[in-house]
């Protein structure tokens, strides 16, 4: 079992702290979550109950790959990803530019995970066609490797149609694909074409039906007995018990903030980043970590 966690609602220029103590005490990966914007103007509706997202406008969401290369360049064994990057918002060389800087940086220390997305608004400011997303998408996860195998590269497809050029630097390892997302499309991506899945905060029998979907999905595709990645958060008390029932079930990672569990949140605690995060972390890693491994 692998235990990551995650930079999102934690403040901006806490990151780089946060990722030295996360590396130290032996947590396997960080993921950044990715918005660009908030319109004061939002149509698009949030896929949860109210329809409306649960952070307030001026909540930060700092760009993901200049993130990663900052906390990738103050740690040394630590991994990072996205939950999710919404690829389909940004152009097929930009992403792949992006990912394969932060993989350099990082010395292969990087996979992408990806979404569809949900706002339009971010689409129809990057220039993005909307409607589309999903079929974009699926072709982006088969042309990205094409385009980060160095020297002289190319992609002609439906969506994307790119000439012979150089792209460097590129990854010094083949970038490991995860999709995000609870749809029955995201699952299926992930099934077809994915290095794993992605996905968000669930109960053990939440947990037990997405664990048995994508089984039956990944069977379906012919894909059973290939490396697949599973992760996510569970909304149960963490302990021994429960990460040990996870990776019985074919869960390979979770997600989890130690600190998001205390009563009294990091930001009002005064001091440091170091002296705020690291008491909850490292009773998380002598509890848990230690006895997990």
């Amino acid at each position: 079992m692998k235990f990551w966690t995650g930079t999102a609602f934690t403040p901006t220029t806490d990151a780089i702290a946060l990722a030295r103590i996360l590396d130290e005490v032996g947590f396997d990966g960080i993921v950044v979550s990715d918005h660009l914007i908030y319109p004061r103007e939002l149509t698009s509706p949030y896929p949860s109950p109210t329809g409306k997202p649960m952070w307030t406008p001026d909540t930060a969401w700092p760009d993901s790959w200049v993130l990663i290369g900052a906390m990738a360049a103050v740690t040394q064994r630590i991994r990072f990803t996205n939950a999710v990057y919404v690829a389909p918002a940004r152009p097929l060389l930009e992403v792949a530019k992006q990912v394969a800087t932060a993989s350099v940086i990082a010395d292969g220390r990087v996979a992408l995970s990806v979404g569809a997305g949900w706002m339009r608004e971010e689409f129809e400011l990057l220039g993005q066609e909307f409607g589309n997303r999903g079929k974009r998408l699926d072709e982006m996860i088969e042309a990205l490797p094409a385009l980060w195998r160095g020297g002289w590269v190319s992609w002609t497809g439906k969506h994307y149609r790119i000439p012979e050029l150089m792209i460097e630097p590129h990854p010094p390892e083949p970038v490991p694909i995860m999709c995000g997302g609870e749809s029955e499309a995201a699952m299926r991506r992930a099934a077809r074409l994915c290095d794993g899945w992605v996905g968000s905060a669930y109960t053990w029998d939440e947990a037990v039906h997405r664990v048995q979907r994508l089984t039956a999905l990944r069977r379906e595709y012919g894909r059973q007995s290939e490396p697949f990645e599973i992760m996510f958060a569970f909304r149960e008390k963490q302990s021994v018990d429960l990460f040990e029932r996870a990776e019985d079930l074919g869960v390979t990672a979770v997600m989890c903030s130690p600190w998001a569990r205390t009563t009294e949140p990091p930001e009002q605690t005064g001091g440091s980043p170091a002296d705020r995060y690291r008491p909850q972390i490292e009773r998380f890693a002598q509890d848990i970590l230690s006895r997990m491994r």
